[in-house]
């Protein structure tokens, strides 16, 4: 089996800011030489912050896909819509693609986010004896994901834009766009709050 040695055990760091390797030093606070920010062995509070991030955000999931997200008013009716019947409507009038871009950047990657993460975290508060390089490389592509989390809140918009223009219609944005909106920014700030690190902490299988 190939051994792992830690940065810290050598007497290195790494400013989590610009990535640039440090020397450690036996000090309350050290901080880059590089761009001047304070370095830790372990962000502090990393684990307690992107937990109540992540339990935030779940639980906005659930008003953010069943309150509406938009509020139309045309001369003969008046009508609200959620993500998902908004899906649905796409699809009754044919437009397949964007229906599938919908439903994929706004309900399925999300929650597959949420799940990502919620068994990262739940993995290193347990203590999981698992294998640290897939549990990064799993951190890293929700991080990277992330990066297009604007994505899912530009699929909401192409889809009251899309509604508006077919229906001559005055769209109001709903309860349901605002608790989606706060997913999207409290994921992306779960994954930027959590220490990558803290899972090789964890001691592995044998």
């Amino acid at each position: 089996m190939t051994a792992f040695v830690m940065g810290r055990t050598l007497g290195l760091l790494v400013c989590t800011h610009c990535h640039a390797t440090v020397r450690a030093i036996k000090r309350s606070r050290a901080f880059c030489p590089r761009c001047g920010a304070p370095v830790h062995e372990r962000r502090p509070h990393s684990v307690a912050t992107t937990t109540a991030l992540l339990l935030s955000a779940a639980l906005l999931y659930v008003p953010a896909n069943l309150l509406p997200v938009m509020h139309m008013h045309t001369l003969l009716s008046e009508e609200d819509d959620t993500i998902m019947s908004g899906v649905l409507s796409l699809i009754q009038e044919g437009s397949w693609p964007l229906a599938l871009l919908v439903f994929v950047a706004s309900i399925v990657v999300p929650l597959l986010k949420l799940i990502a993460m919620g068994w990262l975290m739940f993995a290193v508060i347990r203590q999981s004896p698992g294998n640290a390089l897939q549990r990064s490389k799993l951190f890293r592509l929700v991080e990277f994901i992330g990066r297009w989390s604007m994505l899912d809140v530009y699929a909401i918009s192409l889809l009251v834009a899309l509604v508006q223009i077919r229906s001559l219609a005055t769209i109001r944005v709903g309860l349901g766009a605002l608790a989606f909106g706060a997913v999207v920014v409290l994921t992306m700030l779960a994954a930027q709050s959590f220490d990558e690190r803290v899972l090789w902490d964890i001691r592995s299988d044998g």
